[in-house]
């Protein structure tokens, strides 16, 4: 890999670090205002609004200049973001503007790779994004975690600086700062990104334009046999792996009996089977052979339903890194699929734009129903059940699929079989 690869892992390791970091921090702060705990899955529905609502114009803007700069801009919203958290704005608004930051960085972080790597590379640069991804959500809810522990929260705050107020004085507000450091951190690798060279668009200014473009492009992605196909199973998956989330803190509280610093830490033992399975897939999978992984999204659905039967951490954690390690191993290929043929038909940009909108559509609608079924007082136990067999049920549907579009043509043959 080219030097500038590292670079771009650098700021997405940061970026990704703080945002997780940040959830940990907003849900704390959520229970210190007594919020119905309903709320707390609304802040990835907050978070992520902005991916659908601004879908066909961050696409247009990330491809409208340097993807370095447009990465630049995006982490400066996410710090207005936490400093409006850090100035007691409700945790759900000020999480909304890290939404948007995080909306407009996502088609020029991933954009970028197809502009910056040849095509035979794509499915080994997305595992090491993916598992450098993954290890950032593990440090970044293990260090929000963390910094709302009482003895650590304590022994921080309890340290001055010489002849200076700082005049952070409560748990949030050192956690915040902490937070705010590793978004200034991913900016400054930001700076040193390198330009890749690729001619960029003149941003339209007129919205109706952008968005007759952008649906055209939803069109196109959608039609296209393996396009169809791979932005399926990655839809499939950030929704559930969003939900996700929510469901272990709720499990890990009901049937191991964890508190909130204990139980986000089991988030990061999902994220390691999910590095694991992207470790995996990076150094196994061609693209040609992406297709093949769609039946290990099926047995990720139902291996989700022994989390019904666990009530012992020594049982817990190796369920967690089987989940995360099929996860990982399947939607790795899946998106350098999905990026190669959105690269092909309409640009990087516009590409992960589409990808972003289907995305979060499905984040939105899956947290949504999560929001809905912890509401009306549902068991965790049933939320898994309904979860799981809902996983499996259209992975299986999305592998009919795959096979009535491969009876009518074989486009998998024309795919890029070479290995590093």
């Amino acid at each position: 890999m080219p030097f500038g690869f590292y670079i771009i892992m650098a700021a997405q390791f940061f970026s990704a670090l703080a945002d997780n970091a940040l959830l940990i921090v907003a849900i704390s702060a959520l229970r210190e205002m007594h919020a119905p705990s309903a709320y707390e899955p609304l802040l990835k529905t907050f978070f992520t609004v902005s991916y659908v609502a601004l879908a066909a114009f961050v696409g247009a803007f990330a491809d409208s200049m340097p993807k370095w700069r447009v990465m630049f801009i995006s982490n400066g919203i996410k710090i207005v973001g936490c400093a409006m958290m850090y100035w007691d704005v409700h945790p759900l608004l000020a999480y909304a503007v890290v939404g948007l930051g995080a909306a407009a960085y996502s088609p020029a972080k991933y954009g970028i790779l197809t502009e910056y790597l040849p095509h035979r590379l794509l499915v080994v640069a997305n595992g090491w994004i993916e598992g450098l991804t993954v290890g950032a959500i593990i440090l970044g809810v293990v260090v929000g975690g963390m910094l709302i522990r009482p003895e650590v929260a304590d022994a921080l705050l309890g340290f001055d600086f010489p002849l200076i107020d700082t005049g952070v004085d409560t748990v949030g507000e050192m956690a915040l700062c902490f937070v705010a450091v590793f978004y200034l951190l991913a900016a400054l690798f930001n700076l040193h990104i390198p330009d890749t060279g690729v001619d960029h668009r003149v941003l339209h200014k007129n919205p109706w334009y952008l968005l007759r473009e952008f649906n055209h492009c939803l069109v196109l992605l959608w039609r296209d046999r393996l396009g169809q196909v791979s932005l399926a199973v990655t839809t499939l998956f950030w929704g559930a792996g969003a939900t996700l989330q929510f469901i272990v803190i709720k499990w890990a509280e009901v049937a191991l009996q964890l508190d909130l610093s204990k139980s986000s830490m089991l988030q990061g033992v999902v994220a390691v089977g999910v590095a694991l399975g992207a470790v995996g897939a990076a150094r196994m999978i061609t693209l040609r052979k992406s297709v093949r992984v769609i039946p290990l999204g099926i047995a990720m659905g139902v291996i989700v339903l022994v989390m019904n039967f666990v009530q012992h951490m020594w049982l817990a954690v190796p369920l967690l890194v089987l989940i995360g390690a099929l996860s990982g191993f399947f939607v790795v290929p899946m998106n350098a699929l999905l990026q190669h043929r959105g690269h092909i038909l309409m640009g990087a940009g516009h590409s992960i734009a589409v990808q972003n909108f289907n995305e979060n559509l499905s984040i939105l609608a899956m947290t949504g129903l999560y929001y809905l079924m912890i509401r009306a007082d549902l068991s965790i136990y049933w939320v898994i059940t309904l979860f799981g067999l809902f996983v499996s049920g259209a992975m299986y549907l999305v592998k009919l699929r795959h096979q009535a579009n491969q009876r009518l043509r074989d486009d998998v043959i024309h795919l890029d079989d070479s290995a590093l």
